[in-house]
């Protein structure tokens, strides 16, 4: 199910270029003594769609300590080995490790921007070892 016609698609993409690469200096510019964990990783919950695919996070709950308990779908369920938010900054970051048939550890790291409510950053494919600029938009709360 897409949720963007090709326009719309395309405005997202030269729209968040810079936003997404700006995002990624920011997730390695701050050093780890930067690191506070947040008290409400709320605006976190609900459904989140890539913007160029079928490919869903769904974070259901988030403990104090960051721990996320989120599914990923492409469009079955794909196991989630570890799911992590933190904040960096001023930023909250998402951190989802994916263990599973066709994905050994690849992973997504990925900032909250609070003003476009949608989470930017990148996908480490670990099969081709390339990272992937993404962005993922809310579906649902």
């Amino acid at each position: 199910m897409m949720i963007f016609g090709d326009q719309n698609k395309m405005t997202i993409n030269r729209r968040t270029s810079l936003s997404v690469s700006l995002v990624l200096l920011a997730i390695f510019g701050m050093s780890a003594s930067d690191e506070v964990f947040a008290d409400d990783f709320g605006p976190l919950l609900g459904r989140w769609q890539r913007a160029d695919g079928v490919y869903v996070i769904e974070v259901r709950q988030i403990r104090a300590d960051g721990r996320m308990d989120a599914g990923y779908f492409n469009p079955h369920p794909i196991n989630v080995a570890r799911a992590q938010a933190s904040v960096f900054g001023d930023k909250i970051k998402i951190e989802l490790e994916l263990r599973d048939k066709g994905y050994p550890g690849s992973a997504y790291t990925l900032i909250y921007a609070s003003d476009q409510d949608a989470l930017f950053g990148y996908y480490y494919h670990a099969p081709s070892r390339q990272n992937i600029d993404v962005v993922f938009v809310r579906i649902s709360r």
